[in-house]
């Protein structure tokens, strides 16, 4: 059962967080505090941290430096009302791995640390499956970037084999559009742009080729998925 430590000073955010995550069956953990959260953080006890950006005591950008800085590498989730580029900047680059805005959805915060948790994976996996992914008869070299089906070489561009390695190592997951869009371009999801649109459409006619069954799939209502059919 992974153990998660939430820090965050808003009692009803807190308790959302909670309420969520145990429901999930992980084991949490809450502090209200920067100097709690802090000391808890670096005690290497916990397999992943949703952090708050603006706490009393120490704030989230010290506590996630003081982490990296002590080698915690463990997945950490920033959550924060300031939602402006140059703050999810900060937070990312002070170690955080994913950064969401308030208020969100507690169904998306625990989606979203569920796949940095998956992305992380287990203590002492063996080195050789960080240089490839494979997906039924998918497979994409993470080396060459090249991807290969069906015994045919796929070329693919950058933007393409971001999006391919990131459905890949989530593969059978519903993706929401909101979580492609901050994974691959690393910036707030704009619902009005056709980005998404546009690169999974060319990515598509390169992997589900006429003949194939079908590896990307569109979830109405809901996102995007890659999986084998069935």
């Amino acid at each position: 059962m992974p153990k998660i430590l939430a820090i965050e000073d808003d009692p009803t955010t807190g308790r959302e967080i909670v309420a969520e995550l145990e429901q999930r069956g992980f084991s949490v953990e809450w502090a209200n505090d920067g100097r709690t959260g802090l000391d808890r953080a670096v005690s290497g006890e916990f397999d992943a941290v949703i952090l708050d950006r603006m706490l009393p005591g120490p704030d989230g950008l010290a506590i996630v430096t003081a982490m990296r800085g002590a080698d915690i590498d463990i997945p950490v989730l920033m959550v924060s009302a300031l939602s402006d580029v140059d703050e999810r900047i900060r937070g990312l680059r002070a170690g955080g791995d994913d950064y969401m805005t308030k208020p969100f959805a507690s169904e998306e915060m625990a989606a979203r640390l569920e796949v940095l948790l998956r992305r992380r994976g287990a203590p002492g996996r063996d080195a050789a499956r960080d240089m490839s992914l494979t997906v039924a008869d998918l497979e994409l070299d993470l080396i060459s970037r090249l991807a290969h089906r069906a015994g045919a070489e796929i070329r693919l561009m950058p933007t393409e084999f971001k999006l391919l390695e990131y459905m890949m190592r989530n593969s059978g997951q519903i993706l929401t559009r909101t979580m492609i869009f901050e994974a691959i371009w690393g910036y707030h999801f704009d619902p009005g742009t056709n980005l998404i649109d546009v690169h999974l459409g060319r990515l598509r006619r390169k992997i589900d080729r006429p003949g194939l069954p079908p590896l990307i799939h569109t979830i109405r209502g809901s996102g995007y998925a890659l999986h084998a059919a069935g």
